[in-house]
């Protein structure tokens, strides 16, 4: 199967639920996510700020600074994540490319300490390959932390046999 059909019966299969079901979900994943040990670790996480069919992340982000974490969001430009602190919900605009939230503070260089990327999927594998949107920004940008543990988060509709993959794919750690 190609990515792109990949991604298109993903989509199919996302729109099978509503908003309340699919937040429903995501309550019982962001609990996991509270739980893992890698998480609790971490002092500094990178996340994503989730869009409608994604899990929601939204009160994870809060919980997670609340826990005195160090919490980052990307801001998507032409080619690249951009990495920023969250200070809050009031430090967050829309964006331009997916009309998603994004922090408006200073561009976070030390990537260095960065411990945890938890990495939204179209599809992920039990390998731990990822299918994205298809853009490589989470690729391209997962290549510049390779100290961070890499935890894919997703519905369990969205994990598949197998992923297609490519030599510019980046392999997620664990999949939650």
């Amino acid at each position: 199967m190609l990515k792109s059909e990949l991604r298109q019966q993903m989509k199919v299969l996302k729109r099978q639920f509503t908003s309340n079901q699919l937040r429903e979900q995501s309550l019982a994943l962001v609990n996991k996510v509270l739980r893992h040990p890698r998480v609790n670790a971490a002092k500094t996480i990178l996340l994503y700020y989730s869009m409608a069919d994604e899990v929601d992340t939204h009160n994870l982000v809060d919980l997670l600074r609340e826990q005195g974490k160090t919490v980052l969001l990307p801001v998507t430009l032409a080619h690249e994540l951009e990495i920023r602190r969250y200070e809050g919900p009031k430090s967050l605009q829309e964006g331009r490319a997916f009309h998603i939230m994004e922090p408006t503070g200073a561009v976070f260089t030390q990537l260095h300490t960065i411990d945890l990327v938890i990495v939204p999927g179209m599809g992920f594998d039990p390998q731990g390959n990822r299918l994205g949107r298809g853009k490589g920004y989470y690729d391209r940008f997962l290549r510049l932390v390779p100290q961070a543990y890499k935890l894919g988060l997703c519905f369990d509709f969205q994990k598949v046999a197998s992923v297609p993959t490519e030599d510019t794919d980046v392999r997620m750690d664990e999949i939650i």
